[in-house]
């Protein structure tokens, strides 16, 4: 049985990583058109580094939750399941998981807009804000999705080709409002797969889905576990 997850915000909110929509959601606090597009960047990278700058301190104190480490220890008791992930934490690697599609990118990827170089950078804090390229010493961006960019076209391609072979398609701490990715789930349904949603809150996935499980990711993942053992 291939077992696929798409995981959002919501599965690093027990980690301590704040949620970008909801209640406490980053965006009711900070405008993403003055932080998270091309054009903020392009007129003032200084202010999105420090954001992002914050952001990455925050992950590197974060730990994978019991969520996280479910989805490991399930890959290496199932060789068919991957993880589709909109995080940019890489708490899933952090965890154990090998089979992980980034579809938003990662927060410790740098890339040169000189040169073009991408390279990892997990250095907490960073020595100079904005950071210059190891290579050219031009500036450098974080390697994310910003607002108005297409996602990565291998890691969409990877994606769809996932979500149309999934037999269990999982959602797990996801709004379901950012598309393509919100759409991945109805790919799978639609190719005949059993649709699972993990969140306390109801989404628009949630009348499509064969099983809801209100509850945090954690505790959600660990009854996805109990079902899954039963099968």
């Amino acid at each position: 049985m291939r077992i696929v997850v798409l995981s959002g915000a919501g599965i690093s909110a027990e980690s301590g990583i704040p949620t970008f929509r909801g209640k406490d959601g980053l965006w009711n606090k900070y405008d993403p058109m003055d932080l998270a597009t091309p054009e903020a960047f392009q007129r003032d990278p200084k202010l999105v580094w420090e954001w992002y700058g914050w952001r990455r301190q925050l992950i590197a104190r974060a730990e994978p939750n019991r969520a996280h480490r479910i989805l490991a220890e399930l890959e290496r008791e199932r060789e068919t399941l991957y993880v589709i992930t909109q995080n940019v934490d890489g708490l899933h690697q952090r965890a154990g998981s090998r089979k992980v599609v980034e579809l938003h990118g990662s927060v410790w990827i740098v890339r040169c807009l000189e040169c073009g170089v991408s390279y990892r950078d997990e250095r907490v804090p960073l020595p100079e804000i904005p950071p210059k390229c190891r290579d050219c010493g031009g500036l450098l961006r974080p390697g994310v999705v910003w607002f108005g960019e297409a996602l990565p076209k291998e890691a969409l391609e990877k994606a769809y080709e996932l979500s149309a072979s999934a037999d269990l398609f999982i959602v797990v701490g996801t709004s379901a409002q950012v598309y393509p990715a919100a759409e991945l789930p109805f790919v799978a349904k639609s190719k005949g797969a059993k649709l699972v949603e993990v969140n306390p809150e109801e989404t628009p996935i949630t009348p499509y889905a064969d099983v809801s499980v209100r509850e945090k990711a954690s505790s959600g993942m660990e009854r996805v576990r109990r079902m899954l053992n039963s099968i």
